[in-house]
């Protein structure tokens, strides 16, 4: 909640009325029309009314609080409370569209609407209040901007299968790993050592390929292994899909943008690695960037799409200087548009390090309307520069997906052919 100061000052309507009064007055005098001098005196005595009162005590006040709302909009109470007889709110919506609102003083609460347009952090409202008072005679100062900040959640999009990493080294998960152990599929008959379980005998096995007498022989099964995944996101910009407003900031008319599909793309990983019972690291490639440490479970799964939510698209020198630690035998998806050359950079560095990387392009489809000749040009040239960034991923055996296309067909002939 924001307070104004307590001085306040005289409005325009009073103005208005003593200088018609004198007017009146002046014009009567002149003219010899005592009805004339008449008109103006309501007038006279209306603005000493007003300036005996005084300007104080009409301090208006604001909270702003968020209110659960419908998919697509967000609901945001608006609390105003004055001394004055009436206050107007003048309310900024999404940072761009204003509107004023006059509502009564004494306390009065309305809601705003906004519509949803992009995921992520974002302001839906400010507001900022004056109160007035005697019909606009007595206006207070204006209030301190009261903003509210909220963090949009990224839509669900669903996957069937990803990506696994090379080598399984884990020993609790749902995915087939490759060393002895229990809860897989069979392995082989072995003979018993110390450390194997009794019940795990297979006695029709010992009785047809025992060799000696007291020979016992033990079915064994592979292990259940859990996968480590780690999602990097690449905030270094934020391309919409109307490429006449690259570099504008017009949010409104961009369309979809590049980071809302990062941001989607990594809580589609993170629900569906999760999901399967595997662990999941966040790293946002900036400096000072957030970062979430490997983890699992329904837990760890809210706090990865919260961090996800609050993801904006980073400061001009914002460019991160070290790479984040990934854990020994990781999958790790790099979502970036790849205009910029660090994101391959740290996919090449950490597929040459032994992990398994997918380079999820989150471009959206282009539309190139209103671009002159020249625009068209350097379109052309910055897309053959990002394909041949996309050759040299593919040629140090970086998986690369489109996030705009079918990124769900996509993942699971990855996951089939690497299998």
């Amino acid at each position: 909640m924001t307070d104004g100061p307590d001085a306040g000052r005289r409005g325009p309507v009073l103005s208005v009325a003593i200088g018609g009064a004198a007017l009146l007055a002046a014009v009567g005098l002149l003219a010899g029309r005592p009805d004339v001098v008449a008109m103006g005196l309501p007038l006279a005595i209306w603005s000493g009314l007003a300036i005996a009162r005084g300007t104080s005590g009409a301090v208006a006040k604001i909270a702003i609080d968020p209110v659960p709302g419908r998919d697509g909009e967000l609901l945001t109470s608006i609390a105003v409370d004055s001394g004055a007889d009436a206050v107007e709110v003048v309310v900024v919506q999404s940072e761009r569209r204003s509107r004023r609102v006059i509502v009564p003083g004494g306390g009065f609460t309305f809601t705003a609407r906004s519509k949803v347009l992009h995921s992520g952090p974002t302001i839906p409202v400010q507001a900022a209040a004056r109160g007035f008072s005697f019909e606009g005679a007595a206006l207070s100062s204006t209030s301190d901007l009261a903003a509210i900040r909220r963090q949009v959640a990224p839509p669900r999009r669903s996957l069937d299968a990803l990506p696994l990493p090379r080598r399984l080294t884990e020993s609790h998960g749902a995915h087939e790993g490759r060393r002895a152990g229990q809860g897989g599929d069979f392995r082989d008959i072995h003979p018993f050592a110390p450390g194997d379980e009794l019940r795990r005998v297979d006695w029709r096995a010992t009785a047809r390929m025992s060799r000696r007498p007291g020979d016992l022989l033990v079915r064994r099964t592979n292990t259940l292994s859990d996968s480590s995944v780690v999602v990097a996101m690449d905030t270094s910009e934020d391309l919409g899909e109307v490429v006449a407003s690259w570099g504008s900031g017009d949010r409104e008319r961009s369309g979809v943008t590049s980071l809302d599909l990062a941001r989607e793309a990594a809580r589609a990983i993170a629900d569906s690695a999760i999901g399967e019972g595997d662990r999941v690291a966040l790293h946002v490639l900036v400096h000072g960037g957030r970062s979430l440490r490997s983890g699992g479970g329904s837990r760890h799964l809210a706090r990865v799409v919260a961090a996800i939510a609050a993801t904006g698209q980073a400061r001009d020198d914002a460019t991160f200087r070290r790479t984040p630690p990934v854990p020994h035998g990781s999958v790790v998806f790099v979502l970036s548009t790849f205009f910029e050359g660090a994101a391959a950079r740290t996919a090449l560095m950490w597929r040459a390090s032994g992990h398994r990387v997918v380079a999820v392009d989150v471009l959206p489809p282009l539309d190139r309307a209103r671009l002159t000749r020249a625009q068209l040009i350097g379109l052309r040239t910055v897309l053959a520069e990002r394909g041949n960034v996309f050759a040299d991923l593919h040629g140090a055996g970086v998986d690369v997906v489109s996030w705009a296309s079918d990124p769900s067909s996509a993942m699971r002939a990855i996951a089939r052919a690497r299998r």
